[in-house]
């Protein structure tokens, strides 16, 4: 059997980090069996689906890297597809037009939890004649399933293990409303059937939708899919994740600097596990990946872990990799790079210092932005007036080097501490804060190598300024 699995939102919002979670779940079963990966956009809720939402679903998708084999199917657009499905229960006395209005509806429910009994529809029209049907001509009905009342509906869960529960307990499900469209349970078994799809994986809050669908499946003759019901995400104080626990979408975890990389692996393992193995490259999931291997209870998101394994992947991508990612956050900062040092040395002097991209380029201003003004609190401590001299030397030392390089650099900054007879603190913090404009940077050699020298020394003149006027003024 051809493996072939699907994912399926409804466009109301971003795509949120459960949701990103479900989907490289069910992509990593079509990978790992050399099958299909479908997308499937459930928008019939009218009312709350946007384009935006859409958009912003395609967006995280491709950025995790969770391709789709064929093109995405859009519910809205079968409309025709699920009429005719609906005709033929209708027929084939599957289905029933039930006239119950909302009012009576509600009084039923609330009756029914007075009494301490479960909320559900009371089979009123169920067996209504046809002269019934006659009489209620042109009123506004809605069709609902004719659930079976007998038996039980049995399936045999990948994460949950065998799950049974009594028809008795299912009342007759609204397959289409009062304006004629059809709702979500329908719907998704239609999909499910045209589609070919073997494998069903979604949060466990569809438990329930389950059975009423394999019932509808049934009745249509059509195969069963296998289902694997995926607990929830919780956040570190173990409630329900929420924009509480911080970011949740997942185009906010690339805004905040993580890389596609280190999001799906820490997706991954909130809930499934390979032994102790905690860093998983994209292959090794498709080669290890098993719906068995998912864990019944609810993950708690932890952020330590996720800006864990961002630095891991920071230091260990090619840098080549990094670099393309961290352009686009320097554009967020409005932040030109085409003059300056190539990004990808920027990562490598850089990587060990930051647990994301957006960090990394907030920290990294001073190799393409002018320095046009010092930290408060560094330049207090370091622009003083007995940095003068150290300044007015390493400067005059600096603009003589003709090979600018990392050791000529080093070099200077050791002969002015040898002829001032100071220390390399005296000399490497006025010199960085005068660079960089603050009191923290990578290696001072390393660091100053990466930009132009007459940058180097135009800024250090800054800050010898910057240290008469501060001395004038008080």
């Amino acid at each position: 059997m051809s493996v072939v699995s699907r994912f399926a939102p409804s466009p109301t919002g971003y795509l949120h980090v459960g949701g990103a979670r479900t989907a490289l779940y069910a992509w990593l079963v079509a990978r790992a069996a050399g099958g299909k990966f479908v997308l499937r956009i459930e928008d019939t809720d009218r009312e709350r689906s946007t384009q935006a939402a859409i958009d912003a679903i395609f967006e995280g998708m491709k950025w995790l890297g969770l391709d789709w084999d064929e093109e995405p199917v859009y519910q809205t657009q079968r409309f025709d597809r699920y009429a005719g499905f609906i005709t033929q229960l209708l027929d084939e006395d599957k289905a029933y037009k039930c006239y119950c209005s909302a009012e009576r509806l509600d009084a039923m429910r609330e009756e029914q939890m007075a009494a301490g009994q479960k909320a559900r529809y009371d089979g009123k029209c169920r067996h209504l004649t046809p002269e019934q049907h006659a009489e209620k001509e042109g009123q506004p009905f809605v069709i609902r399933f004719r659930n079976p009342q007998e038996g039980t509906v049995v399936f045999d869960d990948h994460v949950r293990g065998r799950i049974e529960i009594a028809n008795s307990e299912l009342d007759d499900l609204i397959i289409a409303r009062t304006d004629g469209t059809p709702t979500y349970n329908f719907c998704v078994v239609i999909d499910d059937w045209d589609m070919g799809i073997t494998h069903v994986v979604r949060g466990e809050d569809h438990i329930n939708n389950t059975p009423r669908q394999i019932n509808i499946l049934r009745a249509l003759n059509a195969p069963l899919p296998e289902y694997a019901h995926v607990a929830m995400i919780l956040g570190d104080d173990g409630k329900k994740l929420s924009k509480r626990h911080g970011a949740v979408s997942v185009t906010e975890y690339r805004d905040n600097g993580y890389l596609p990389e280190a999001v799906l692996n820490y997706l991954v393992r909130l809930g499934w596990s390979h032994g102790d193995q905690e860093v998983f490259s994209r292959d090794e999931m498709i080669q290890l990946f098993k719906l068995s291997d998912i864990n019944k209870a609810a993950s708690a998101f932890n952020t330590e872990k996720l800006n864990w394994l961002n630095q891991h992947y920071m230091k260990t991508l090619p840098a080549e990799q990094v670099a393309a990612e961290l352009a686009w956050h320097f554009e967020q900062l409005g932040v030109m790079t085409e003059d300056g040092p190539a990004l990808v040395d920027v990562v490598k002097l850089q990587a060990e210092r930051v647990k994301t991209l957006k960090e990394m380029a907030e920290i990294s201003r001073y190799f393409y932005a002018p320095v046009t003004e010092f930290d408060p609190a560094a330049a207090k401590k370091h622009l003083r007036p007995v940095a003068k001299d150290v300044l007015q030397d390493i400067q005059q030392r600096l603009a003589a080097i003709s090979d600018w390089s990392s050791d000529a650099i080093q070099g200077a900054i050791q002969a002015t501490c040898e002829a001032l007879s100071v220390g390399m603190g005296k000399v490497g913090m006025p010199l960085r804060v005068a660079v960089t404009g603050g009191g923290n940077s990578p290696a001072l050699d390393a660091t100053l190598a990466l930009i132009p020298q007459a940058t180097v020394v135009a800024r250090i003149e800054l800050a010898r300024d910057f240290i008469k006027a501060r001395e004038e003024q008080s």
